[in-house]
C-alpha cells in the first residue's frame, strides 16, 4: 500500500510545459500493411490551411500547431484513395494511431472519410456511417445498427447494455444518464469510442462497459429538443424535454424527463415449497400484481468556460419517484389450507444533488479535475402483507421503514502524457454518507455510516501496432452498520492489450482482477418476517467475493461488412447467492451468502451488415455455461441467447425489426430467464424537424413482457411464471421536434459522477 501510495505522490507531481500540440501517426498501405513514405499529411480548420508534413519512410509523421480547436487531418498519396480524420478540439498531443490508405485502382467508390472502425488506445472507434445515420431518428436506433460487440440496444425499455450490465456513459467526456443518452439525435453524434472493460477511474462505480460519445461541434445559439411516446392499448408514457442556450462563456440547459406506467395485468403462478428437518409446506399461488409508477427526472445546468484551459460546471439534479404495487392473490397451502393475500406496498423516494465540478489544463500535457458532490435523499417505504383465512382469522406482516440518506462524493484527477505514445492517468475519489433507518414498528432507528476510498493509476503506451495499458487501484471501505463495524481494503487490477494486425483485422485480450465488496444494505442486521414461513434479513457476516475475467476477442471489418468474436472467462470465489434456511418451527431465513465459486464461459459472435441499397443487419449470438459450487452441491446450466436488428431506409421512410431471444442465467439454486422482447418500428420524416413513428410490441405475444424462473434449493424449491399481459401486442405512437438557433456550445470534457445512488435500506 506505501508503494502505490508513493507512486501516485510521485507521478502526480510532474509537470512538463510544451508550446505546441503534437499530432502523429503512421501512414500505411491497405493492401500490406506497409508503410507509405511521402504521404501528404495536411491539417486544416474550418477549410484554413493550418499545418502539414510528408511521412517518413516508416510512414510515420509528425504535425505541431498552437491551433487547439477541431479540425480534420486530409491524409493523400498519388495512387491511393485520400483518407480524412476528424480531430476534436483540445490541447492535448494526439497520437492518431494507423491510418490506412486503399489502392485507388481495387475502389469501387470513392473515399471520402475515414474508414467507419478503426482501434485506439485499447478502445473500438465508430464514425457513424451516413445510411445508418439517415435510417436512426434518435441515439438509441443509431446503437442498434453500431457494431458494437456485447452492446444492447433496447427500444422497448430505452436502455443500454454491455454484457448484461450497465455501461458507463459520457458525452462529450462527460458522465451521463441514460436519459441524456436518449435525448440525443443521431444526426448530432460524431463519433463513439466504446470498450467493454471499465475503465480504472470507473472500476469502483459497479458500472459494465464504456461509452464515449462526441458530438458535432457548434458555436453560439440554442436548441431545443421534444419527445414524447404513448401505447394506445395500455396506461405507457414516455418523455424527454430539453432546451439550451449558449451566449459568451456560458451555457445554460434544462431537462425534464418523465414516465409513467399503470399496468393491471399483471400475474404470477407459483408452486413452491419450504422444507426443514421435522417440517414441509407445499404453496400453490395465483397472483395478480398491479403496479404503477411515475417518476420526473429535472435537471438544471450551468457551464463557465473563459477559455480553452478552464471550465467550471455546476449541475442540479432532482428526480421524484413514487411507485405503488400490489398482490391480490388466492393460495393453496397443504399446512394450513385455502386463504387469500392481500399484499401492498408503495414507496415515495426523492434525491437531489448539487454538482460542483472544476477542470483545469496546465499545458498540452497535464490536467487536473476537481469535484464535489452532495446529495440529500429520502424514501418513505410501507409493506402490509396480509393473510386473511378461511376461518376468518387475519395475519399482517408490516414493513414500514422512513430512510434519510446524506452523502459527499469527492474526487481529485490528474493526467499527464509524457509523449504521445505514453500517458498517465492517477485519482483519488472519497464517499462518505449517513443513513438512518426508522422502523416505524418497533421505533428501531440504526445510524448507518461508510467511507469509501479509491486511489488508482492507469499506464498506457503505444509500441507501433501494439497498445497496452496497466492499471491498479486501491479501495478501501469502511462501514458502521449500527453496532457491526466492518473494514475492507482490496485491490483492482486492469491488463489489457490491443493488437491492430492490418486496416481489417484487431486482437484484443485483456485480464481482470475485481473484488465484490458487500453493499450496506446486504450488511443490514434486522430481521423482517414477511410470511407465515420466511424471515428475512441482511447479513453482516458476507466475505468479499473475488472475480477474475480474462477475454479474448478477435475482430474484422472491411468496408460494409464487421463481425468479432469474444471468448469471456469469468470466475468468482466467495460468490454472493441467495439462500434459505429452516431455523425451527416451521419457520425460514432468506439473506445472501457465500457460496464457494461461480464461473462463466461464454462466446459471443457479432455480425453487422448495412449501406446495400438502404438495408442492413446486425446480429449478435451467445452461447453460454454456468456453474455454482457449494460445499455438497453443484449446479450448471448452459444457454444460448441472440438479438437482432433488419433495417430498410428510403426517403423519408424507415422501417426496423428488432427482436431479443432472451436466455437462462443461473445464480446459486435460482435460474431466471431474460426479458424477452420484439419491436417493429416504422418511422416518418417529413422535415428535419420533425419525426413521425408508430410501433407494434410484443407481436403476437399473448402475455407480454414473460420472466420465468426456477429455484433448485433443498429447502425452497418452486416455480414462477410471471408476465405483464398489459404489453401484449402494444401500440405505441411517438413523436419528436427538434429546433437549432444557431448552435450550441458543447466543450465540457469531465470523467466525474454526478450523483449519489447507493442506499442502505434492504427493499423485499
Amino acid at each position: 500500500m506505501k508503494r502505490i501510495v508513493f507512486l501516485f505522490l510521485f507521478l502526480t507531481s510532474i509537470f512538463i510545459e510544451i508550446a505546441a500540440k503534437e499530432i502523429s501517426g503512421l501512414v500505411l498501405a491497405a493492401t500490406d500493411s506497409v508503410g507509405v513514405a511521402g504521404a501528404d499529411c495536411k491539417l486544416y480548420a474550418e477549410d484554413k490551411y493550418i499545418a502539414g508534413s510528408s511521412s517518413k519512410a516508416d510512414g510515420s509523421f509528425i504535425l505541431n500547431t498552437d491551433w487547439k480547436g477541431s479540425a480534420k487531418l486530409e491524409v493523400s498519396f498519388p495512387g491511393y484513395a485520400s483518407s480524412t480524420i476528424l480531430i476534436e478540439k483540445g490541447g492535448h498531443n494526439l497520437n492518431i494511431g494507423a491510418i490506412f490508405l486503399d489502392d485507388a485502382t481495387n475502389l469501387d467508390e470513392v473515399t471520402v472519410t475515414a474508414n467507419s472502425i478503426t482501434y485506439s488506445k485499447g478502445r473500438t472507434i465508430v464514425y457513424p456511417s451516413g445510411s445508418d445515420v439517415k435510417a436512426s431518428s434518435t441515439a438509441l436506433s443509431l446503437f442498434q445498427k453500431l457494431p458494437l460487440a456485447g452492446l444492447e440496444a433496447n427500444p422497448i425499455t430505452r436502455a443500454l447494455a454491455v454484457d448484461g450490465g450497465a455501461p458507463v456513459i459520457l458525452i462529450n467526456g462527460v458522465p451521463a444518464s441514460i436519459d441524456d443518452f436518449n435525448a440525443l439525435q443521431a444526426k448530432d453524434i460524431e463519433k463513439v469510442e466504446y470498450s467493454r472493460f471499465t475503465p480504472a477511474r470507473y472500476a469502483d462505480k459497479g458500472g459494465t462497459g464504456f461509452i464515449s460519445i462526441t458530438l458535432k461541434e457548434r458555436k453560439d445559439g440554442g436548441q431545443v429538443y421534444l419527445w414524447g411516446r404513448s401505447a394506445v392499448n395500455t396506461a405507457f408514457m414516455d418523455a424527454n424535454i430539453r432546451a439550451s442556450y449558449h451566449q459568451g462563456p456560458s451555457q445554460f440547459s434544462l431537462s425534464y424527463n418523465p414516465s409513467w406506467r399503470n399496468y393491471q395485468d399483471v400475474f404470477d403462478n407459483i408452486t413452491e415449497s419450504y422444507i426443514g428437518d421435522d417440517f414441509r409446506v407445499n404453496i400453490e399461488q395465483h397472483d395478480r400484481n398491479p403496479f404503477w409508477y411515475h417518476t420526473h427526472g429535472l435537471q438544471l445546468k450551468y457551464n463557465y468556460s473563459p477559455n480553452l484551459r478552464t471550465l467550471f460546471s455546476a449541475t442540479f439534479n432532482a428526480t421524484p419517484f413514487k411507485t405503488k404495487r400490489r398482490s391480490i392473490a388466492n393460495a393453496y397451502d397443504s399446512e394450513i389450507g385455502e386463504y387469500s393475500i392481500d399484499n401492498y406496498s408503495q414507496s415515495t423516494d426523492f434525491t437531489p444533488s448539487l454538482d460542483l465540478f472544476l477542470r483545469h489544463d496546465f499545458n498540452e500535457k497535464n490536467s487536473l479535475e476537481a469535484q464535489v458532490v452532495g446529495t440529500l435523499s429520502s424514501s418513505d417505504y410501507r409493506r402490509d402483507n396480509n393473510y386473511i383465512y378461511s376461518d376468518g382469522t387475519e395475519d399482517a406482516y408490516l414493513m414500514n421503514v422512513d430512510n434519510r440518506r446524506r452523502s459527499l462524493i469527492s474526487e481529485i484527477s490528474y493526467i499527464h502524457n509524457f509523449n504521445s505514445s505514453l500517458e498517465l492517468s492517477s485519482g483519488y475519489q472519497n464517499s462518505i454518507s449517513h443513513s438512518t433507518n426508522k422502523y416505524l414498528t418497533s421505533d428501531y432507528k440504526p445510524v448507518l455510516t461508510e467511507n469509501n476510498n479509491y486511489i488508482y493509476a492507469k499506464l498506457g503506451w503505444s509500441i507501433g501496432k501494439l497498445y497496452m495499458s496497466f492499471s491498479t487501484g486501491a479501495k478501501m471501505f469502511w462501514v458502521n452498520n449500527d453496532n457491526n463495524k466492518r473494514n475492507f481494503i482490496r485491490n483492482i487490477s486492469t491488463v489489457y492489450l490491443s493488437w491492430n494486425l492490418s486496416q481489417s483485422w484487431n486482437l484484443s485480450g485483456a485480464f481482470q482482477y475485481t473484488p465484490g465488496i458487500p453493499s450496506l444494505s446486504s450488511l443490514t442486521d434486522y430481521p423482517q418476517q414477511v410470511s407465515p414461513y420466511l424471515i428475512s434479513n441482511g447479513n453482516p457476516n458476507l466475505k468479499v467475493s473475488n472475480s477474475y475475467l480474462a477475454q479474448l476477442m478477435p475482430s474484422f471489418s472491411y468496408k460494409k461488412f464487421s463481425t468479432s468474436l469474444l471468448l469471456n472467462y469469468y470466475v468468482t470465489d466467495n460468490f454472493v447467492m441467495s439462500d434459505v434456511r429452516y431455523l425451527g418451527e416451521g419457520l425460514f431465513l432468506s439473506q445472501s451468502v457465500n457460496a464457494k465459486r461461480n464461473w462463466q464461459g461464454s462466446a459471443r459472435l457479432n455480425l453487422k451488415l448495412s449501406g446495400i441499397a438502404g438495408f442492413g443487419a446486425n446480429m449478435s449470438l451467445n452461447l453460454t455455461h454456468y456453474e455454482t459450487t457449494v460445499e455438497d452441491w453443484n449446479n450448471h446450466l448452459t444457454s444460448f441467447s441472440a438479438n437482432f436488428t433488419l433495417w430498410w431506409n428510403k426517403g423519408p421512410f424507415t422501417i426496423s425489426y428488432w427482436r431479443k431471444i432472451p436466455g437462462k442465467y443461473l445464480s446459486g439454486h435460482y435460474v431466471g430467464k431474460d426479458e424477452n422482447g420484439d419491436a417493429l418500428q416504422l418511422e416518418f420524416k417529413p422535415n428535419k424537424h420533425w419525426v413521425i413513428g408508430a410501433s407494434w410490441m410484443y407481436m403476437f405475444d399473448k402475455k407480454g413482457t414473460r420472466y420465468p424462473s426456477w429455484n433448485y434449493s433443498p429447502v425452497n424449491p418452486g416455480h414462477t411464471d410471471r408476465y405483464i399481459e398489459n404489453n401484449s401486442n402494444m401500440i405505441v405512437l411517438s413523436v419528436s421536434y427538434s429546433a437549432d438557433f444557431g448552435s450550441i456550445f458543447r466543450t465540457a470534457r469531465r470523467n466525474l459522477n454526478n450523483s449519489d445512488r447507493g442506499s442502505s435500506l434492504l427493499k423485499m
